[in-house]
C-alpha cells in the first residue's frame, strides 16, 4: 500500500470515529485499548452488543505501532453470515469494496487481495491455517470476535495462540472480544488486562407468556400467533428467534396472509438472501425475519423494533456411548435470552415477547454449556496431536475448560481406527493430509480412501453432501402435525441430484451448497472441477465409517453394526433386504435409524474395508465326535462378513488342543497310574530333596506351562481321541535331564527288589507306601531305605486275599512285637500258607509253577 493510501484510509477512520452519525459507544475505550496493546500483548474487550466492537476495533488497530505494513489482523467470526457482514461493514466504512483493505474467508467464498490488512475468518478456516502456518508470520493481530459463544473451534483457536505466542511469537496481539464473556476467567487465561465499554442500548420491555408451551412442536402456531398480535400493536419490524429451519417453515405457513413481509434468515440461505435481509426493504415495508440462533451476534439487522423468542436453539451434542453427534433442540440460556431480546434495543426502544413464563426463566441455566463439553471431538484430538507435533512440545493447552475424558477416549478410539494415530497415539502420515482436507476426520479419510481422480471426485460429492443436510426432503403428508416422512435411505439417489438429475422431493438449496462444497473440496485434493464422479461409492463410506458398517440379522431392516449396537431401516426401504451396508449417516431416536447408506457386496468387499479387518480361523470341538472343526472367518469390529468351513489344519488345531487340555488337564490327556507316580516322585525330590531347579509337574504348573511341554507333541493331531492317545509318562519324562531321570529311578524307585520279590511303591500318598503279601516280606530284616533314608517309607503287610493287616514304618520291630497277633489270627484263617515264627529269617515262598 502507497503513503498517499495509507494516509486516505487513516484520514476516513479518524472521520468515522469522530464522526456524530456513527456514535458508537466503543469509541469511548479505544484509547485504552490501544494503549494496552502496545504495553501488552493480549487484552480483552467487554462490550454490549450494538457498540461497535466488531466494526469499529479492526479499524482502529490498523495504525498501531506493532503492525509492520504489510502485517494483516485476522478476525475470528464464530459463522460464516457474521464473517461476510463484517467485512462488508468495515469495507463500506472505509469506503471500499470488500477484498481491498478488508477481506473475508469462509469454507464457501472468499473475498481477499494482496492488499487486504484485515482478514474476517470463520473459526474453523482459521484451525486449517494455525495448522498448515503455525508461525502465522504474516498476521500481527488476531481479534476473537464473540468469544462468549465458546464454540469448539474457537475455544481450540485461542489456546493454539496462546501457544504459539508463548514459544515463538511473543509479538503476536491476542484480542477476545464479547458481549457477556466470563471476564475474570478469560483474563486469567489470557493473562490480559479487561477493557470495559458502555454500551449504546435503548430499553427493552419484556413480556412473558401466561403459559409454558406444552410442546416444542406448538413454537411455530405460537410464534404466528404473537407475531399477528404485535404487528396491530406495535411499529417496527419483528425478529422471531426459532430453533431450525423446519420451525421457520412452519411459521411461515402460519403467517400466510399475514400483511407484512415474511424473510427466512438461516446459516443456509444463500448469500445473496442473507444480504436482502440485512439491509433495510427498497420500499420500507415492514418485516418478519424468522431466524435460528445465528442472528444472536455480531449481526445488526436494521429495523427490528420487537423480538419474539421461541426460547430454544439447536445444537450438536455428542453421545460417547454411540458414538454419534445428534443435533437436540434444547432451551437457551438466560444469557442468551439477554442477547436476543437486545436486538430490539439496537437503534431505538423495543420490546421483548418470550414465549415462556416467568417460572421457566428462573429454572433456566445463566449460560450455554460450552461445545468443548458435548461436542465430538475427533476434530479436537486430531488438530490438538498435530499442534503439539508441530511445536515440539506435550504440554496441557490454556483451555477454559478442559474436554470429558471420556469424549476424547471415544475421539482417539476413532482417529486410530481412521489410521489417523498410531498406537500411542501420535499422528501418523495421513493425519495431516487428513486435517489439510478441513472436514471431519471420516469424510476426510473416506476423500483419503479414493483410488483415482474420478473416485476421488465422487468422495468429494459424498463430503459435501454429508456435511450438509439431506436435500431428499419429502413433503408433508397425512395428519396435520404429523412429522414428514423419511426418505428412502439410498445413497445413489442423492448422487444422482448432485450431477444434474432431478426429483420431486429435491431441496435446490441445499443441492446448490452440497455442488459449491464439493468444487472446493475437488480443489483441496487437486481436481479439475469437471472430473466426473465414478466408482463405488459404499467403499469410500466404508473408509470413512468402518464402525459403521451394517450386516443384516433376523427380520428385514434390522442391522448388527461392526462398532457393536444395532440399528434400523424401514422394512419398505428398498435397501431393508441388502444383507451388508455401508452407514453414512445414523439418526438416534430410541434406536439407531439408517439415513443414507449404499450397499456393500459381501463378495467383493472394497480395499478400504478389507485393510481394517482380519482375518481368523476359528476352530471349535465337536463335542459329539472329539473332532475340531475350523471356520474361516473375515471380521470387522463385531461383523463376520465370511464365514466358510474348511479341513482344519494341524497348526491351527493345536491353539484348540492345548486350551482344552489347560482347561480340562484331568481328561483331555490319558493319566496312567505311572504317570501319577511320576509326578509323585518329582515332588518330593523337588521338595525333600532339594531338586528345586527340576521341572515342576504339579498340576497346577503343567496347566500354565501347557504350551511349553505339550505342543512339541501335537504335530498331525487333529482330534481329542488322539490327544488322549499320547503318551504322558513320555512327555513328562522328556522334560528332565537323563542323568536326573537315573538319579530319580535309583533313589525313588518305582518297585523294591526283595528276596520275596517285587514290591511297587506308592509315591502318592502323604508317605510313600509299599504293599505286597506278607509272605513277599520274609526274609527282609530291616525296612528298605529310599533316598538313603531321607524320604521315610511305610510297608502295608497285606493277607492272602490282599487286604491290608499291618503298617509300619519300622519292619524289624514288627517282626519282634506285632507279627504274633497277625500270625495267629492269619494262621486260622489262611492254614495252607506258611506262618513262622520269625519271617525276618524266613525264606519266602516260591512263586506258583516252581
Amino acid at each position: 500500500m502507497t503513503d498517499g493510501a495509507h494516509s486516505d484510509r487513516a484520514a476516513r477512520v479518524a472521520s468515522l470515529l469522530s464522526a456524530p452519525g456513527e456514535d458508537l459507544p466503543v469509541r469511548v475505550c479505544l484509547p485504552e485499548l490501544v494503549v494496552r496493546l502496545e504495553d501488552e500483548p493480549n487484552a480483552v474487550l467487554v462490550a454490549p452488543p450494538g457498540a461497535g466492537k466488531t466494526t469499529l476495533v479492526p479499524l482502529v488497530l490498523l495504525d498501531a505501532g506493532w503492525r509492520a505494513p504489510t502485517a494483516r489482523i485476522v478476525m475470528l467470526e464464530p459463522r460464516r453470515l457474521a464473517a461476510r457482514a463484517a467485512a462488508q461493514r468495515m469495507a463500506s466504512l472505509l469506503g471500499e469494496k470488500v477484498g481491498h483493505t478488508v477481506g473475508f474467508r469462509t469454507r464457501l467464498e472468499s473475498a481477499v487481495s494482496a492488499a487486504t490488512r484485515i482478514e474476517v475468518v470463520t473459526e474453523g478456516l482459521f484451525l486449517r491455517r494455525l495448522l498448515s502456518d503455525p508461525t502465522l508470520e504474516d498476521v500481527a493481530c488476531v481479534i476473537f470476535d464473540e468469544i462468549h459463544e465458546r464454540s469448539l473451534d474457537g475455544d481450540l483457536a485461542l489456546a493454539f495462540s496462546l501457544d504459539l505466542q508463548a514459544e515463538l511469537r511473543s509479538d503476536l496481539r491476542l484480542l477476545a472480544m464479547s458481549a457477556t464473556a466470563d471476564t475474570a476467567r478469560l483474563c486469567e487465561l489470557m493473562r490480559a488486562p479487561a477493557v470495559e465499554s458502555a454500551g449504546r442500548q435503548f430499553p427493552v420491555e419484556i413480556r412473558h407468556a401466561k403459559r409454558d408451551l406444552t410442546s416444542a412442536r406448538d413454537l411455530p402456531r405460537e410464534a404466528a400467533r404473537a407475531v399477528r398480535e404485535i404487528l396491530a400493536e406495535r411499529e417496527g419490524d419483528i425478529l422471531v428467534f426459532l430453533p431450525g429451519t423446519g420451525e421457520i417453515r412452519r411459521t411461515m405457513t402460519e403467517l400466510q396472509g399475514a400483511p407484512v413481509l415474511v424473510r427466512p434468515l438461516y446459516g443456509e440461505l444463500p448469500p445473496a438472501e442473507q444480504a436482502r435481509v440485512l439491509a433495510p426493504e427498497p420500499d420500507g415495508a415492514r418485516r418478519v425475519i424468522l431466524a435460528t440462533s445465528i442472528a444472536e451476534t455480531s449481526l445488526t439487522v436494521p429495523g427490528v423494533r420487537i423480538v419474539i423468542d421461541g426460547g430454544f436453539r439447536r445444537a450438536p451434542r455428542f453421545d460417547p456411548g454411540a458414538g454419534l453427534a445428534r443435533l437436540e433442540t434444547m432451551r437457551i440460556s438466560r444469557a442468551v435470552a439477554t442477547q436476543r431480546s437486545g436486538r430490539a434495543g439496537r437503534e431505538a426502544p423495543g420490546l421483548g415477547v418470550r414465549l415462556w413464563t416467568q417460572a421457566t426463566e428462573r429454572g433456566m441455566s445463566p449460560h450455554d454449556r460450552p461445545e468443548i463439553l458435548d461436542a465430538d471431538l475427533s476434530d479436537f484430538v486430531l488438530a490438538t496431536s498435530l499442534w503439539r507435533q508441530a511445536m515440539g512440545g506435550d504440554g496441557p493447552l490454556r483451555l477454559l475448560d478442559a474436554p470429558p475424558a471420556g469424549g476424547v477416549a471415544a475421539a482417539r478410539e476413532l482417529l486410530t481406527l481412521l489410521g489417523a494415530l498410531d498406537g500411542e497415539g501420535h499422528p501418523t502420515k495421513a493425519a495431516q493430509a487428513m486435517s489439510s482436507l478441513g472436514t471431519h476426520p471420516r469424510l476426510a479419510a473416506m476423500m483419503l480412501a479414493a483410488r483415482d481422480a474420478s473416485e476421488a471426485a465422487l468422495a468429494a460429492d459424498l463430503a459435501a453432501l454429508l456435511e450438509e443436510r439431506d436435500p431428499m426432503r419429502p413433503r408433508q403428508g397425512g395428519r396435520p402435525g404429523a412429522p414428514p416422512p423419511v426418505p428412502p435411505a439410498d445413497l445413489s439417489l442423492r448422487l444422482d441430484l448432485i450431477a444434474g438429475g432431478d426429483h420431486p422431493d429435491a431441496d435446490r438449496g441445499a443441492l446448490a451448497r452440497i455442488r459449491q462444497a464439493a468444487t472446493q473440496f475437488r480443489r483441496r485434493m487437486g481436481l479439475q472441477r469437471e472430473t466426473e464422479s465414478k466408482g463405488d461409492a459404499a467403499a469410500l463410506v466404508a473408509a470413512g465409517f468402518p464402525d459403521r458398517v451394517a450386516q443384516a440379522r433376523g427380520e428385514p431392516g434390522s442391522y448388527r453394526l461392526a462398532g457393536g449396537g444395532s440399528a434400523r431401516i424401514g422394512k419398505a426401504d428398498r435397501l431393508a433386504d441388502c444383507r451388508l451396508l455401508a452407514v453414512a449417516s445414523l439418526f438416534l431416536r430410541k434406536s439407531a435409524e439408517i439415513r443414507l447408506a449404499a450397499p456393500l457386496d459381501p463378495n467383493n468387499l472394497p480395499d478400504a474395508l478389507l485393510a481394517r479387518a482380519s482375518e481368523q480361523v476359528e476352530t471349535a470341538l465337536d463335542p459329539v465326535s472329539g473332532s475340531i472343526m475350523a471356520r474361516r472367518r473375515l471380521r470387522v469390529g463385531a461383523l463376520v462378513l465370511r464365514d466358510r468351513t474348511e479341513a482344519v489344519k494341524a497348526g491351527d488345531a493345536a491353539d484348540l488342543l492345548l486350551m482344552q487340555a489347560a482347561t480340562s488337564l484331568a481328561t483331555a490327556l490319558e493319566w496312567t497310574e505311572a504317570a501319577r507316580q511320576f509326578q509323585a516322585r518329582v515332588a518330593i525330590a523337588r521338595g525333600t530333596l532339594k531338586r528345586s531347579d527340576w521341572p515342576d509337574c504339579s498340576d497346577e504348573a503343567l496347566v500354565s506351562s501347557v504350551g511349553e511341554w505339550l505342543a512339541p507333541w501335537l504335530g498331525g493331531i487333529t482330534t481329542l481321541t488322539a490327544l488322549k492317545g499320547l503318551d504322558l509318562l513320555a512327555m513328562l519324562r522328556a522334560r528332565f535331564a537323563h542323568a536326573d531321570l537315573v538319579w530319580l529311578d535309583r533313589e525313588l524307585p518305582t518297585e523294591l527288589m526283595l528276596k520275596g520279590g517285587r514290591v511297587k511303591v506308592d509315591y502318592s500318598q502323604p508317605v510313600p507306601i509299599a504293599s505286597a503279601k506278607a509272605q513277599v516280606f520274609y526274609g527282609t530284616i530291616d525296612t528298605p531305605r529310599l533316598a538313603g533314608g531321607q524320604v521315610p517309607l511305610r510297608l502295608a503287610l497285606l493277607s492272602p486275599a490282599g487286604r491290608p493287616q499291618a503298617l509300619t514304618a519300622d519292619l524289624a520291630t514288627f517282626w519282634k512285637n506285632g507279627w504274633l497277633d497277625m500270625r495267629r489270627d492269619m494262621r486260622g484263617r489262611y492254614p495252607r500258607h506258611d506262618w513262622p515264627e520269625d519271617p525276618s529269617t524266613a525264606s519266602p515262598p516260591l512263586p506258583r509253577g516252581r
